[in-house]
């Protein structure tokens, strides 16, 4: 059954929107009210779409009374009628709460874990299919800071995919990533597992966030190089220390001015993030029921290459197409995750 009150309101809150909008203006409220606009006229246009329906099955069972038109509404009910669960369907699933951040760019974080040098390629074996994920998708990736390892791989990779509707195909990749394979340095043949960290932040923009100049310390470093001629000589990396948090951020390219831009816009991101998750716990007992917490030291997945298997825990997903994975064919399992979830949140709504 759809809630008639919560139709009723949101009809009110987009006509409203549409009025305010209508008046023009510009600035941080102009945005946030076009941003909520845009997500809630997919909405309204389902509600209407089953509002029509619902409106027809009126009109033809009424026309049961009349014996010459008895036959022909008959007929038009059950087609009607066949519609509805669709209809009410879709409508149940316009009205579930949206994630605003949804249609964001994200700031893709991966770390290496328990596992040295191994996990550190890992973590290049997980950025590379992410890169490939992207490409499918017509997304960029910009590449904001780097610690690479010794023999390969990542200690430490921060980027940023831009494109459209990123942060929802991306958000359940957040958590601990286990690989068991046999590495390159093996000798014996040994199976090991090690891990890594990926972290995906919904980009946050200037109004979402406000940072004091008085909250944040900035220091200037000489970026690291390979060595020789490349070593790059000018004191141009930056380091942004958030002081109220704590979070640290780096950016070591070859301009100082773009390190600094990109060293905030990451800060942006992490500070926007943690805002949400404070928000999330407030609400912790309605989030129970949903695909996974978001919750970093969570185990979500594991890479089994010797059996070609990945296995998602969170929703007992297992495929057994590792190669196709690993090359970036994330599809099936974005899926899978969304699904899961919007299944667990329809279930909450009903109770």
């Amino acid at each position: 059954m759809i809630p008639d009150d919560k139709v009723q309101a949101l009809i009110a809150r987009f006509e409203f929107l549409e009025a305010k909008l209508s008046a023009g203006g510009g600035g941080a409220d102009f945005i946030r009210l076009s941003r909520e606009y845009a997500q809630l006229r997919p909405v309204i246009a389902q509600v209407q779409a089953w509002r029509r329906l619902t409106a027809d099955i009126a009109g033809a069972e009424a026309l049961l009374a009349d014996p010459e038109m008895r036959a022909l509404a008959q007929e038009e009910l059950s087609a009607l009628r066949a519609k509805l669960p669709e209809a009410e369907r879709a409508v149940t699933l316009a009205l579930l709460p949206r994630d605003e951040a949804d249609a964001r760019p994200a700031i893709l974080e991966i770390r290496a874990g328990t596992g040295g040098d191994e996990a550190a390629l890992f973590a290049g074996d997980l950025f590379r299919m992410y890169c490939r994920y992207a490409e499918t998708k017509g997304w960029r990736v910009e590449l904001l800071d780097e610690s690479p390892a010794e023999l390969g791989g990542y200690r430490e990779v921060v980027a940023a995919v831009r494109g459209e509707g990123v942060f929802a195909r991306l958000k359940f990749e957040s958590g601990v990533h286990r690989v068991q394979r046999v590495p390159a340095t093996e000798a014996q043949g040994r199976i090991h597992t090690s891990a890594a960290t990926v972290a995906v932040l919904p980009e946050a923009e200037e109004v979402d966030v406000e940072i004091r100049p008085e909250d944040i310390r900035i220091d200037t470093m000489r970026a690291s190089g390979a060595g020789g001629q490349h070593v790059n000589t000018t004191d141009s990396a930056v380091r942004i220390t958030h002081l109220p948090s704590g979070i640290v951020v780096t950016s070591a390219e070859k301009s100082q001015h773009q390190n600094r831009a990109r060293a905030m816009e990451v800060l942006r991101a992490r500070l926007f993030d943690k805002a949400r998750r404070t928000a999330d716990d407030a609400r912790a007992a309605e989030r129970k029921g949903q695909v996974g917490s978001g919750d970093r030291s969570e185990r979500i997945r594991t890479y089994n290459f010797p059996q070609g298997r990945m296995t998602d825990h969170r929703i007992n997903l297992t495929l057994y197409r590792l190669d196709q994975i690993m090359q970036g064919d994330l599809d099936e399992v974005a899926d899978a995750l969304a699904a899961a979830d919007q299944a667990a949140r329809m279930a909450e709504m009903e109770t």
